[in-house]
């Protein structure tokens, strides 16, 4: 049921009466049901309904949007609230049109009408609207810019609130150029209150904030970064048999909760969500690869309780109004405390025990370490002020290994990290290393022995022994690195030490390059022949290709495809499919038609393929998912049917090997394999190479010679034949 708004003549007796403290708890009562104002919520509340600036530190889940919204119902006008994120500005007006509140929000979402229809009541004399929620983007542009003075100039603009102000600075974790338009807000409006409210800032980027928005001696109230209610526990990947599993394990322990997974990779979001879903937990993926149709429809399910877990880049979450998470689990390390503070806070709003799990990885470090400092190096010709933000980059970084590399308490380095002191007792055994010091201590030691031997184990050192045939008697050493190697190369290595030797020899040959070209060719040519002769049987010629699209990637596309169809049925109406076998016979479809592709081709086509479901008819559906029984059957029964071919074995001797064979045996087990594939010709040795290459050299000659000489001219062509 809606709520009226309370005739303000009932509580505005003087302008000391509607700053009151019991007024304004009255309408704090009345339209959002709480009985008293929490922390510096009545302080930042009076400053800006008496005509000051204010700038407002609360922590995630401390109540900030009250700091605006009671204003706007405490004095006729207009608040303007500016936001960085258009799902957070709908979700915040339903709330408040729900509570009896005229709010709205202008956004490139809206339709034409929408738009119009705000347009001609903020042109009205009395406009009904009393929260507008607008993007830092809208406000930048001189069309509304001109609208928002004539608001002014009448005199109806209250209030300007910026929400996630710390988005403004350059030195904050989330910096955003669209925000740095807003410093011109105080030239243009002079006079109208500016509320800044963030969550995460540091000192340094707390006076950033103050300064950028020319805030004229502000109230500055900073709130407690501590959440009581939050434990802080920190579990090693390298000490794990296998994360995902993990973590399903540690999610089905919790029960049927709301939770949110944060991964640095668009593709693990995909990839962990489908381990998730095969798991038993309801879950989704929600990243900026998805159309915007997908990314509503999985915020929607969420907040509905329509599914459990969300599993997402950073960009999830920031001030989505879901007060019941629970957990929030980091599957990668966050760039920064203030990031890491931010996303972990998002989880018991209500201020009911809640969890924050971090999942640490030694290659997850090397990772973000590289791309800081990739980051920095691109930025070395650059202002020196963007040199320090690069430094300050890798500082907060080592800032966040360092909690989870640490022994120590993890709630006291998370306050510290924003320049609250205070003692270890604090915590109250309300973080891992604080209640499990010893087990902390053990996990720390293994994780240090095991990261020694990874790094003895990744590279070796080859010794090749001087032979009699090494010139000056010179031993030659060569490092390389195991991965690398692995990487960069698709064929075995011979492992024969006669054919390093002529290798060696043939390097360090002092014949002079054209008496010896022969003698180069005859060694290359006895080394090949010992190659293919004492090649084992069992080398590993069927690598996998690293572009191969591979079985969890296929799962996870699947998994994408199956929401897609739900959705689509959802829409379409009684249109009755089986969804499980159509989802895997369009995931075949993609398979079959870019699989050997690559992933980028194959990936695309599954995108393509929810796009479609999004928009297509019934008909179209059922014609396309016709065959699906008849399609399906025959794709069982080719991967029942046994091998009608050998093994590859490579015999003695220089082997000549087909294109169908080699397609055979370098096809992955786990892959479907296409209906035929061309005969190539056969593979040359070498001495049948240069030989070719010769006589091929040769005709070309005489070709080019034949067609080009001229006719008329005896003595060119007299001269030419010498020259041959």
């Amino acid at each position: 049921m809606k709520k009226s708004p309370l005739p303000l003549q009932h509580i505005r007796g003087s302008e000391t009466q509607v700053h009151g403290k019991e007024a304004l708890v009255k309408l704090l009562r009345w339209h959002f049901g709480h009985s008293e104002f929490r922390g510096n919520q009545l302080e930042a509340i009076e400053a800006v309904l008496s005509g000051g600036d204010c700038f407002c530190l609360m922590p995630t889940g401390g109540g900030k949007s009250m700091c605006f919204q009671i204003p706007a119902v405490a004095k006729p006008g207009i608040v303007l609230v500016v936001c960085p994120l258009i799902a957070l500005m709908e979700n915040q007006v339903m709330a408040l049109k729900e509570k009896g509140i005229a709010a709205e929000y202008l956004s490139s979402t809206q339709t034409s009408h929408a738009k119009n229809k705000i347009h001609e009541d903020l042109d009205s004399g009395k406009p009904s609207v009393r929260l507008l929620y607008v993007t830092p983007e809208l406000i930048s542009t001189p069309g509304f810019m001109l609208k928002l003075t004539k608001i002014y100039a009448r005199g109806l603009l209250n209030l300007i609130a910026i929400d996630e102000a710390h988005c403004i600075s350059t030195w904050g974790h989330d910096f955003r150029p669209s925000y740095r338009k807003l410093s011109s807000l105080r030239s243009r409006l002079p006079d109208v209150p500016i509320l800044a409210l963030t969550a995460t800032a540091v000192p340094k980027v707390q006076q950033d904030v103050i300064e950028s928005l020319c805030l004229q001696n502000p109230l500055v109230l900073k709130s407690s970064f501590n959440r009581p209610n939050i434990y802080y526990e920190v579990r090693y990947k390298d000490l794990l048999d296998d994360a995902y599993s993990d973590l399903s394990n540690l999610l089905k322990s919790m029960g049927d909760v709301c939770a949110i997974v944060y991964c640095l990779e668009r593709t693990a979001c995909d990839d962990l969500s489908a381990h998730l879903s095969n798991s038993g937990i309801s879950s989704a993926a929600y990243h900026a690869g998805l159309n915007n149709k997908m990314r509503t429809s999985v915020l929607d399910d969420w907040i509905s309780s329509k599914i459990q877990v969300v599993v997402a880049t950073v960009a999830f979450g920031m001030g989505i109004d879901r007060k019941d998470v629970r957990i929030v689990c980091h599957y990668n390390i966050p760039k920064s405390m203030e990031a890491f503070y931010q996303e972990s806070g998002r989880a018991g709003r209500d201020q009911l025990p809640s969890r924050s799990m971090l999942y640490y990885g030694m290659d997850d470090r090397k990772k973000m370490e590289f791309i800081l400092n990739n980051a920095g190096k691109k930025k070395l010709q650059s202002l020196s002020s963007e040199e320090g933000l690069s430094k300050k980059s890798l500082t907060d970084f080592i800032q966040m290994v360092e909690y989870c590399e640490g022994s120590g308490c993890r709630r006291k380095k998370i306050l510290e990290s924003f320049g609250e002191q205070v003692p270890a007792s604090l915590c109250r055994k309300s973080c891992d290393a604080c209640k499990h010091p010893n087990l902390v201590a053990k996990y720390l030691e293994e994780l240090t022995n095991t990261c020694a031997v990874q790094q003895k184990s990744r590279f070796s050192r080859i010794l090749i022994s001087s032979s009699s045939d090494i010139v000056d008697e010179k031993q030659f050493s060569e490092f390389w690195n195991r991965d690398d190697d692995a990487r960069g190369s698709e064929d075995d290595i011979s492992d024969s030490d006669d054919d390093t030797e002529v290798a060696e020899s043939l390097v360090r040959s002092k014949l002079p390059s054209n008496s010896g070209l022969e003698e180069k060719i005859e060694l290359l040519q006895r080394a090949e022949e010992r190659y293919y002769q004492t090649k084992a049987s069992d080398g590993k010629i069927n690598k996998l290709d690293k572009k191969c699209v591979s079985e969890t990637l296929r799962e996870s596309s699947k998994q994408r495809l199956l929401n897609a169809l739900k959705q689509a049925q959802q829409r379409l109406g009684n249109l009755k499919i089986e969804e499980e076998t159509s989802a895997r016979f369009l995931e075949n479809e993609c398979f079959k038609k870019y699989g050997k592709t690559g992933k980028s081709f194959y990936y695309s086509q599954v995108a393509s393929t929810v796009r479609w479901l999004s928009t297509t008819s019934s008909l179209d559906l059922t014609n396309r998912l016709g065959t699906v029984s008849s399609s399906l059957s025959d794709d069982i029964l080719s991967k029942a049917e046994p091998p009608t071919k050998p093994l590859l074995v490579l015999d003695r001797g220089p082997t000549k090997i087909t294109g169908e064979e080699l397609c055979d045996s370098a096809r992955p087990e786990t892959s479907i394999c296409a209906s035929s594939c061309t005969e190539l010709p056969a593979i040359p040795s070498f001495s049948e190479f240069v030989s070719s290459s010769r006589k091929a050299k040769d005709n070309r000659s005489n070709n080019t010679s034949q067609q080009q000489l001229p006719k008329r001219d005896p003595e060119k062509l007299e001269k030419r034949m010498r020259l041959q």
